[in-house]
């Protein structure tokens, strides 16, 4: 008997001895669980912060009601240590389509990344530009940046947009309807947006011009010889 009981006693030792590891693989499975659960809180706080910033901007979007153009995406490269770092360039044109328009750009390693900081850039960069009767430019102008040229002209009702590539995307977003634009010189997307807000820069309406010379629209319009400078002075807003 006293042998069956120190028997069952070396038994039961392996057994415990046996819970002892259970016990030691209980703590690692909380390890790897804790590893798998940092790795699913890092992308799931991260698909979080994405989100949230998502939904900021279509907040923003919805509020300011911004119209966005991609005007250019590029992969580059920055040289390190241990070889290449490739990453994504955006050049997006923002406006709200009422004559407030801006660019930006932004890198980063994701291209969603990249549009979000090009997208805030160009935010943060509007102008505003007068527009005649809400749909084309006051008087034509001209502007340059680098190797790049471009002329825009006002046209009258029904012309429609006459540009290509980048400069489209900035008088969509602006809200201009009547167009004329030529650009010569490159074709290089970042010259030509600069080159276009250089010319839009410059533009001026009769109102503020009558303000800084201490006159009224009508005199500044009647002096073309215009019969109707009167109607057409209250017929400007701005």
């Amino acid at each position: 008997m006293a042998d069956e009981t120190e028997n069952q006693g070396v038994e039961a030792t392996p057994a415990t001895e046996g819970a002892a590891p259970t016990e030691g693989r209980g703590p690692r499975g909380p390890r790897g669980g804790r590893g798998g659960n940092r790795g699913g809180n890092d992308r799931g706080g991260r698909g979080g912060r994405r989100d949230d910033r998502r939904g900021g901007q279509n907040q923003d979007e919805g509020g300011e009601e911004l119209i966005e153009k991609l005007v250019h995406i590029n992969r580059v490269s920055k040289t390190v240590k241990g070889g290449k770092r490739f990453g994504f360039a955006a050049l997006v044109v923002v406006g709200d389509g009422k004559g407030r328009a801006g660019f930006g750009h932004g890198k980063a390693r994701e291209v969603p990344e990249a549009i979000s900081k090009a997208t805030a850039a160009a935010k943060k960069a509007m102008i505003r530009v007068p527009l005649r009767e809400g749909r084309t430019l006051h008087h034509d102008g001209n502007g340059h940046f680098g190797a790049g040229k471009v002329t825009l002209r006002s046209a009258p009702a029904g012309t429609g947009i006459i540009a290509g590539g980048p400069m489209r995307a900035i008088f969509e977003s602006l809200g201009v309807a009547d167009v004329v634009t030529k650009s010569v010189g490159t074709s290089n997307p970042y010259n030509m947006i600069r080159a276009t807000f250089a010319a839009l820069g410059e533009q001026t309406s009769p109102k503020s011009v009558a303000q800084r010379r201490g006159k009224k629209i009508a005199d500044l319009l009647g002096r073309g010889g215009s019969q109707t400078a009167q109607a057409d002075a209250e017929a400007i807003v701005e």
